[in-house]
């Protein structure tokens, strides 16, 4: 997978937008590109350095996925519900793009209005 057909897949969920929000805080930040569903992040990559993809998961799952896979990148402070994901390694790129639609949906199930 490349970066671009990790972008598209990003894009073609509904109502998704795409910023590169971090360049503000740190220089080292510019090139990492952000996906959004009503406002909120659910994936995140580096366009320069394109080795990682982070989603975001549930510590259930993280754990399940970092127990049986070694792509599982050690995640940072801030990051708590953020699984880290080394591109290339023995998560296959399929499980990838599962892994970032069920990101979406995390997202959009929490802040979607309740009925």
């Amino acid at each position: 997978m490349n970066v671009e057909q990790l972008r598209e897949y990003c894009l073609s969920r509904g109502g998704v937008e795409e910023k590169m929000p971090f360049g503000k805080f740190a220089r080292r930040y510019d090139s990492t590109l952000v996906f959004y569903v009503m406002g909120h992040m659910f994936c995140m990559f580096d366009l320069d350095d394109f080795t990682w993809v982070a989603v975001r998961s549930t510590a259930e799952e993280m754990e399940e996925i970092a127990i049986n896979h070694t792509a599982v990148l050690p995640g940072r402070k801030n990051m708590r519900l953020w699984l880290r994901i080394a591109l290339g390694g023995d998560i296959p790129d399929t499980m990838i793009l599962s892994l970032v639609s069920r990101a979406y949906d995390i997202v959009k199930d929490k802040y979607s209005p309740k009925k």
